[in-house]
């Protein structure tokens, strides 16, 4: 079973996700802080590698010809989530997503929250066990292709927000703690069309 780097999540709990994860106009595919193959079998090093190397790429690729000569070429990749539509919106929303996702596991983390974000998950769910139901049923419900996010505002009350497509909380002035990629790519070769064992494998749900 994979577990989350729960370190990540606490440092969002403390944190705005306007680390800048990016600063530059242009913009390159970010280092996997793992082996490929190093979460295998729950998500194999095949997959990983089509979804970050090829899919990932992509979006990277793509959003560095599209944002030369606009007003958005020297913003941040957050900044331009928020604010803008279209081709540029779905392509720095997906790396922004993706950028969260691939560095959020680990091969040797903590299976399970601690400190104030599982206060926080008890407070908001009333155990881990009611939050991870929900979560799962979220991820299952979502119809095509999207995303499904833990996150919390800015008083710290945590909900769990559908995306679609390659939208963010961001969007909605939240900040990401836990993503789930429910586009294909992420789990067919694992799991053909069993999102539910996707979603179970890769958090620990059940």
């Amino acid at each position: 079973m994979v577990a989350i780097c729960l370190s990540l999540m606490i440092l969002f709990i403390n944190n705005p996700v306007t680390d800048k994860i990016q600063k530059v106009m242009k913009f390159e595919l970010i280092q996997l802080p793992y082996e490929s193959g190093a979460l295998a079998p729950v998500i194999s090093q095949q997959t990983i590698e089509l979804h970050h190397g090829k899919h990932l790429k992509g979006y990277v690729d793509k959003l560095n010809d599209l944002i030369p000569g606009t007003r958005f070429e020297n913003m941040d990749l957050e900044d331009i989530v928020k604010q803008s539509d279209g081709a540029i919106f779905n392509n720095a929303g997906q790396i922004l997503n993706h950028n969260l996702y691939f560095t959020q596991f680990s091969p040797n983390g903590s299976k399970v929250p601690v400190g104030g974000l599982k206060q926080a998950i008890e407070s908001q769910w009333g155990s881990l066990d009611k939050f991870k139901e929900e979560f799962e049923k979220e991820g299952v419900a979502l119809f095509g292709s999207g995303w499904v996010w833990l996150a919390r505002d800015k008083d710290g009350k945590l909900s769990i927000t559908k995306e679609a497509n390659g939208s963010n909380p961001v969007t909605k002035d939240l900040v990401p703690l836990l993503g789930f990629d429910v586009w294909e790519h992420a789990y067919y070769l694992d799991y053909q069309n069993r999102r539910a064992d996707h979603l179970k494998k890769n958090y620990g749900i059940s």
